[in-house]
């Protein structure tokens, strides 16, 4: 198989695909073609879902996968796959579905079955989680939540230029379902294979402060696959979850795609 010439990125919560604006024209530099598609109703900008989060509210897990895959199994050979926070997690289940050349999970949340739970992510979390009535809801956060939980290691003044860039409220549904996942029995949405030998090459990257998926979440996600496909964890020293955006975002986008590339089947 030739090398993939397009690479797909898959935003997180609290975002939208405007968060990749800066790694769009640099991988394009580099002669890709960069895909960076929006959940179902999230086409719209940023300003447009604060004001309107009905898309935020009604959006489910199903329907993100279903519209990635679609995406994916349309181009003419398998791209490579970057995703960010949750979009770590849609990566992981495109690629558990064989779908992707290689895929690189960056500040990921954790897939079903990853119980790690640091502290500094039940504080990053808590304005959703604090009150179940949230699973009906669009939650976002205020910008000294945002600062705590993306932008910690900025000052107040960087991180409210990316707040009002970027923030969008997020799916308090499905936050709680994946909160709740491990709990339940029977496979959730989150699921995945560990043991699934026919998965392309997975690399977590973490930001070391990171405080709403610390590195022990991505450690410990990585440690769950059991297969004889590669998986690998890269800590890039003292940056916050926000990689895409904040500061010394170039040396993450060509360290992913190095990787990526490199690894690609």
């Amino acid at each position: 198989m030739s090398t993939p010439d397009t690479i797909v990125l898959i935003h997180g919560f609290w975002v939208t695909p405007r968060s990749w604006e800066h790694w769009i024209p640099h991988y394009e530099k580099r002669g890709y073609r960069v895909l960076a598609p929006a959940y179902p109703g999230f086409e719209v900008e940023v300003e447009s879902l604060n004001a309107d989060p009905t898309p935020v509210e009604q959006v489910t897990v199903a329907q993100i996968v279903e519209s990635l895959e679609t995406l994916v199994r349309g181009l003419d050979k398998p791209p490579i796959l970057i995703g960010h926070s949750a979009g770590g997690v849609f990566l992981q289940l495109l690629l558990d579905h064989g779908l992707g050349a290689a895929g690189v999970a960056i500040n990921s949340a954790p897939t079903e079955g990853v119980a790690v739970v640091p502290l500094t992510q039940i504080k990053s979390a808590f304005p959703v989680l604090k009150n179940p009535a949230n699973r009906h809801r669009a939650v976002g956060l205020n910008a000294e939540q945002w600062h705590y939980a993306f932008t910690n290691t900025l000052s107040e003044e960087e991180s409210r230029v990316l707040y009002e860039r970027y923030a969008v409220p997020a799916s308090g549904g499905i936050f709680w379902d994946s909160a709740l996942a491990t709990l339940r029995p029977g496979r959730q949405s989150t699921y995945v294979d560990y043991h699934n030998d026919d998965r392309a090459p997975l690399l977590f990257v973490s930001g070391e402060n990171d405080h709403l998926m610390p590195p022990k979440v991505q450690q410990s996600n990585a440690r769950h696959y059991k297969s004889d496909t590669v998986t690998e964890h890269k800590v890039f020293p003292g940056r916050p979850h926000l990689l895409p955006a904040a500061p010394g975002w170039e040396e993450v986008a060509d360290y992913a795609l190095d990787w990526a590339v490199s690894h690609a089947r």
